[in-house]
């Protein structure tokens, strides 16, 4: 079965995007649901979520396993599962690891750019890796069916989870900092560390993530994939777009300063240019995958690659990590 999932999106959600979604065949979807939430406030994006199955049954059902994505595929939906982008939902209460997923999320990110109580973000100058509390708590996601997700920690933050984790983790959207250093794409050590261990990269159209930013052509792109390929496997790859389409600008400053700071805080951006950059022309939308899906088949890739990164490699990662670990029951 062919289908189309994305690793990563934290779009402003409306009927417009889902029926795009629908329109681009998407069937299933890794959600940003929280940030620097607390509990209580990630509880309440889920009560909001709530409402939107409720509105668009046609259109959304929320995902928990690998068949969802099976169910989304035969009725003509897409399947939302649910993430956070960093561990601030889980205040300080180990517990509450098992309670979010209970509730549906399938994702934590250990960072989000800071130190947190788990790990170092990519953005502190000294990286001291997994803390106490971090090696506790990927033992407890390892256990639920969480999956650990170090796309905005720091590189020995990310060798250390890997080489802790008792399941595969993912880096749900980054680039290979050889093709474009920027401070949140990933070193060939940190790549090599994640293929052998089983891991999931998803490639990010983010556009500070991208050689030559929004002017980043979709031949480089997936050129770029073509030859990360080469390197991880293509079992190890899939698409974390990153997108977040019709966003305003005061999102991105709550995505970087949070409650952390009371200066301004512009992350990958600049004064020059402070809020989100624009998208390449390629892609603006979910409409859009098949502009990938056509460019990995001009770089050379076969039509069985190509499906295995547009979203076959995600649902058999989905199917293997979404359950409890085995071993611990």
């Amino acid at each position: 079965m062919s289908v189309v999932i994305d690793g990563l999106q934290y779009a402003n959600w409306s009927e417009k995007i889902f029926r795009q979604m629908r329109a681009g065949g998407v069937d299933a979807v890794h959600v940003t649901i929280t940030y620097h939430e607390s509990f209580r406030e990630t509880v309440l994006n889920i009560e909001a979520w709530n409402r939107q199955f409720e509105r668009f049954p046609d259109l959304i059902f929320q995902g928990f396993g690998a068949e969802d994505v099976t169910r989304a595929k035969e009725t003509g939906r897409t399947a939302i599962f649910f993430g956070a982008q960093n561990p601030s939902c889980i205040e300080d209460d180990i517990g509450l690891v098992e309670v979010l997923h209970r509730l549906g999320l399938r994702f934590m990110q250990l960072t989000y750019n800071n130190q947190s109580l788990l790990a170092t973000g990519c953005y502190e100058a000294e990286d001291t890796g997994l803390t106490r509390m971090g090696r506790e708590v990927v033992a407890e996601m390892n256990r639920v069916g969480l999956v650990v997700d170090m796309s905005h920690s720091s590189e020995r933050s990310t060798l250390e989870a890997i080489a802790h984790s008792t399941r595969p983790i993912a880096i749900t959207h980054a680039n290979p900092a050889t093709w474009h250093a920027a401070r949140r794409n990933k070193s060939d050590r940190v790549l090599g560390a994640l293929a052998e261990s089983g891991g999931m990269l998803g490639f990010s159209l983010y556009p500070h993530h991208l050689q030559g930013g929004g002017g980043c052509t979709v031949s480089s792109f997936c050129e770029m994939m073509a030859r990360t390929a080469e390197r991880m496997g293509v079992e190890r790859l899939g698409i974390g777009s990153d997108l977040c389409q019709d966003q305003p600008d005061s999102v991105v400053d709550w995505m970087r300063s949070g409650r952390w700071t009371k200066a301004v805080d512009y992350g990958e951006g600049s004064a020059d240019a402070p809020g989100f950059p624009p998208m390449p022309e390629w892609f603006q939308d979910n409409r859009h995958f098949g502009a990938i899906s056509d460019g990995l088949r001009a770089v050379g890739m076969s039509i069985a690659e190509v499906e295995a990164i547009m979203g076959g490699n995600w649902l058999r990662f989905f199917r293997e990590s979404f359950g409890p670990n085995e071993a611990a029951l």
